[in-house]
């Protein structure tokens, strides 16, 4: 609750705004029973056309009145709460880019979408809620009870139990309905993951005709949200109707006791059974808004979540930042690092260096810690042991800015954007000029295959690039990381859907372009990195050689396998593939 009032007194004045003009429509609303009592009492019973006319036109201003206030009303809760859920989102969206990788694996892609959009939107909804509804209510019921006494005092004990039973029916609304609606955002969170994971993976899921075993899942994950929703909406079901049949009992009490006390002031009693109407109406409306207001709190605390999530990777202070950009070289120093929850080391006690202008090639069967290696290069995550250093400079002591400057990743999986393949290629210098956009493509072997689709560098690209080819994005994605002209260029294996010859073809078109820049080129080919200036192999998260092809073959039994496996025993050492050659 206190994050929703936080960004309330942001917009207070229009807050305010609209519960003044809902304070106008309630007492509007307030007002006309007791002006039909008097013309019922007054007009009809004495026969005096004046005072129906007066009374009538009196309540006829003040539906006006009530109407005016309730438009103005509904105009700035909608502005209100459609602001404060754009900010809500905002704020999230800018705390999540600031989270490091470890922070967003903890929390999940799924359920941070799920706040940003469901969870917003039950905050939005019950703020809207409060400036349209929440102070509606207890006006309205406070008045109603207030002026039913007024009509007839006798009722005061009869008001108070039913105020007291419908408090208490609220109140356990609220108790059962928060922990089961907390459980249903939860179940969505689940839900959306199952999607997202079938629609990322839905060409693997074709091709191994895994319908049915999707479908099973989402089956699955969709009844335990259906259950969740059903177990939040029985807690309503069982009190909306108690609550209905508390104040409706109080109704007919209220017509048992005013029978005869009454009988001739048949307006007065009208009065008070409208009263009674609004009291219930406003008693269900409360129950209502508590309800959403369980889902909100609920809501609230997921979103609190991530504002609260402390970044695992702390910025370096201001003072610590050099003021001229660092060299080029990188090392290690006993460098180990754990994913969270694992024991096992992804990287175990790293050392080594690579001198600025050095091409570095590492190998590795999978899962021995070759992207992981490279990944503590940029800070995407932060060594959990030893150190990283990029020119002499602990890479801890440098701002994330600073560092990513000089540094261009190209990842395993090529991921574009939507847009034109131009604006996906200036993600590398957003002031790149044409020609410089077609020289790197150019040494990524992508100018041949963009010059032939209709519209060039403008063709625009679907959600992750899906209308090229894994090859096309991969040479993109290489593309867009040589027009950064970076000091440091990462390839994590980013050439795998590509043939030998057109692996060769990009790899020395990258070779021309990065004269000067640090490699560090990952591959499972060892025909890829055979002859770069030197070569890091990898086994269980530890090095286990490191120098020439010569070296390695010399005397590193698991690049001798690798060598063997790929190549053969006489096999020829063809530089088709090489790096450097």
């Amino acid at each position: 609750m206190k994050l929703m009032l936080h960004y309330i007194k942001k917009h207070v004045g229009m807050f305010l705004i609209a519960v003044a003009f809902l304070t106008i429509e309630t007492f509007a609303d307030l007002l006309q029973p007791t002006f039909m009592s008097y013309i019922v009492d007054r007009g009809v019973k004495g026969q005096e056309m004046g005072l129906i006319l007066r009374y009538g036109l009196i309540m006829l201003g003040i539906t006006a009145l009530g109407a005016v206030g309730a438009v103005v009303r509904n105009i700035y809760a909608s502005r209100t709460s459609q602001l404060i859920g754009k900010e809500i989102r905002l704020d999230i969206y800018e705390k999540v880019q600031a989270l490091s990788y470890e922070n967003i694996d903890r929390l999940q892609p799924a359920s941070i979408i799920t706040r940003i959009t469901n969870d917003v939107t039950q905050m939005q909804n019950f703020i809207n809620g409060i400036m349209r509804i929440m102070l509606k209510a207890p006006v309205t019921c406070i008045g109603a009870v207030v002026l039913i006494i007024f009509q007839m005092p006798r009722l005061l004990p009869l008001m108070l139990v039913i105020l007291v039973c419908a408090g208490l029916l609220i109140y356990g609304n609220m108790k059962l309905g928060y922990p089961r609606f907390d459980r249903m955002q939860k179940k969505l969170d689940g839900l959306n993951r199952i999607s997202r994971e079938f629609l990322s993976a839905i060409r693997v899921v074709k091709a191994f005709r895994a319908e049915e075993q999707e479908r099973e899942k989402f089956r699955d994950a969709s009844w335990q949200f259906a259950e969740a929703g059903i177990s939040s909406m029985r807690v309503m079901a069982v009190f909306g109707p108690l609550i209905n049949l508390t104040v409706n009992a109080g109704i007919v009490m209220m017509l048992w006791l005013s029978g005869r006390e009454m009988s001739g002031e048949i307006g007065r009693l009208m009065a008070c059974v409208n009263y009674m109407t609004q009291v219930l109406f406003a008693l269900g409306m409360v129950s209502n808004i508590l309800n959403s207001a369980v889902r909100a709190v609920a809501s609230s605390a997921r979103v609190q979540e991530i504002l609260n999530e402390v970044p695992a990777q702390q910025e370096a202070m201001e003072a610590s930042m050099q003021e001229q950009i660092p060299e080029g070289s990188v090392t290690f120093r006993q460098t180990s690092f754990s994913y969270a929850g694992t024991a096992r080391p992804a990287v175990r006690d790293a050392s080594f260096s690579v001198k600025e202008g050095e091409t570095i090639g590492i190998i590795g069967p999978t899962g021995s810690g070759k992207s992981t290696l490279v990944n503590l290069v940029p800070r995407f995550y932060d060594a959990t042991e030893g150190q990283v250093l990029v020119g002499g400079l602990d890479v801890t002591q440098m701002s994330m800015a600073q560092l990513r400057q000089i540094i261009a990743v190209v990842p395993q999986k090529a991921l574009l954007f939507t847009g034109t393949i131009q604006e996906n290629l200036r993600w590398g210098d957003k002031n790149a000029t044409l020609e410089e956009i077609r020289r790197a493509a150019g040494a990524a072997c992508a100018e041949e295959f963009v010059a032939q689709l209709p519209e060039g560098y403008d063709t625009q690209l679907g959600q992750g690039g899906v209308n090229l080819s894994g090859g096309q994005k991969q040479r993109l994605s290489i593309a867009r990381a040589l027009l950064k002209k970076p000091r440091i260029l990462i390839l994590d294996d980013c050439t795998s859907a590509l043939d030998a010859t057109t692996e060769a073809q990009v790899l020395a078109g990258i070779r021309r372009e990065s004269e000067g820049m640090t490699v560090l080129l990952v591959s499972q080919r060892i025909s890829t990195v055979m002859k770069a200036d030197a070569i890091l192999c990898m086994e269980d998260g530890k090095i286990c050689g490191f120098g020439s092809h010569e070296d390695l073959m010399a005397d590193c039994e698991p690049y001798k396998a690798i060598y063997r496996s790929q190549i053969g025993n006489e096999g020829s050492q063809t530089e088709g593939g090489a790096f450097h050659g």
